[in-house]
């Protein structure tokens, strides 16, 4: 009896062992001496995120999910990340009162902190609207676009459709890019919507509780730069915005497989996912929009971090398209992205964060982003772009279904 208990206890652990061993985010980073030594490195506070897509003979996805030093409960800044809930909140909200994406609106202003807006120089009409504050989130990550949609959808609600949807430990506080008190962030400027000259919406200011920071004192580093000074001492990022990584890699999920994740999906009309799907996989020459057709602002690679670092030479593939959102600020990066490549069959989910601030001084503008935090990037999602090509797939994906 004790020799067959002996026995079951090898196999257990032998199991056990061998189920460690199958994690190949893991096993990429560690064998890839850039990336571990960046990785490993706790100061960088990487954590990563990776998706296998496996489909059956329907076409249905399948998906396993990896972690490296994932930590729900570790804060980092999500910076422009939280413009991708803003964009689809939007778009819910819209179809829910019935008003055309494309529907003109005027923002007014009613508190400190507000300013009004009556035209867009970037639309074509130009004219305001949520359809073209969601492409240049999209396109270049524009914080006042981000900003209008924050005004729309109102602090308070913003926060409970997260909850509600499953986003538990999402919060979102504040505008971005503009400094306001917690007073100001918590009321949201009233507007109007038409349709030719008729008002067919008018939304009065919102006022939020202006109380979604932590539970607890998150303080980070030891100075910041403020108004031009040097203060001595942590920088307090308790009252700031955070959109932990696995909730951004879950909402990534549901927007590109809602099927899949009924409970974390909006509810959009197929002219507003195909938009969204639309502007974030395309380079911002590929629009319309005039101000982004300078290529030394706004090269091919210009928002997409993983597999290309963002860099001005490197050039994206017509067969790859890369459905993301990144973030950049205060020595964080960030990207969460859907990869896929139609020619070589490949997809995958990867997300990933890492903050370089050597000097632990905030507000400097010195944050290591050129030289560790987007190579990172690239090698990761090339590292994971080269592993899936090699990966055996029983059934070859069809990708039309994701624009269906």
């Amino acid at each position: 009896m004790r020799s067959k208990l002996t026995l079951l206890f090898l196999i257990t652990t032998l199991l056990l062992s061998c189920t460690k061993k199958q994690n190949p985010l893991s096993k990429l980073i560690n064998e890839n001496v850039d990336l571990h030594s960046v990785a490993s490195n706790l100061d960088y506070e990487v954590q990563v995120l990776y998706t296998q897509i496996d489909r059956d003979s329907l076409n249905k996805p399948h998906f396993t999910t990896y972690n490296y030093q994932l930590d729900d409960n570790q804060y980092f800044y999500p910076a422009s990340t939280v413009k991708f809930p803003s964009v689809l909140i939007a778009l819910e909200k819209l179809n829910q009162l019935g008003i055309p994406s494309s529907a003109r609106m005027e923002i007014d202003s009613a508190y400190s902190g507000q300013s009004a807006v009556t035209t867009d120089s970037t639309s074509l009409n130009l004219e305001p609207s949520i359809s073209q504050y969601a492409k240049k989130i999209l396109l270049v990550s524009d914080n006042d676009a981000f900003n209008r949609l924050y005004e729309f959808i109102g602090q308070d609600n913003f926060n409970h459709i997260l909850k509600e949807k499953g986003y538990t430990q999402s919060r979102i506080n504040h505008r971005l890019s503009i400094s306001l008190t917690n007073e100001e962030n918590a009321r949201t400027n009233p507007m109007r919507f038409y349709v030719d000259d008729e008002v067919i919406y008018k939304q009065d200011m919102q006022i939020g509780t202006g109380n979604y920071s932590a539970s607890k004192n998150i303080k980070k580093g030891i100075g910041y730069i403020s108004q031009g000074e040097l203060v001595n001492g942590p920088f307090d990022f308790s009252s700031k915005n955070f959109f932990p990584l696995r909730e951004q890699h879950e909402m990534m999920q549901a927007l590109i497989f809602p099927e899949s994740f009924p409970e974390k999906a909006f509810d959009l009309r197929s002219e507003d996912r195909e938009l969204v799907l639309k502007y974030s996989s395309i380079a911002p020459k590929e629009s319309k929009i005039e101000a982004y057709q300078d290529m030394v602002h706004y090269w091919d690679s210009f928002a997409k971090f993983l597999v290309h670092g963002s860099q001005p030479d490197s050039e994206i593939p017509e067969n790859i398209q890369i459905f993301n959102k990144i973030g950049l600020a205060y020595g964080y990066t960030i990207d969460n992205a859907y990869i896929i490549d139609t020619l070589n069959n490949v997809e995958f989910f990867l997300t990933a964060v890492i903050h370089t601030n050597s000097n632990q001084i905030f507000n400097d503008n010195e944050y290591e982003y050129d030289e560790i935090a987007l190579p990172f990037m690239a090698k990761l999602g090339q590292s994971i772009y080269n592993f899936e090509l090699e990966r055996p797939k029983k059934y070859t994906p069809n990708f039309e279904n994701i624009f269906d």
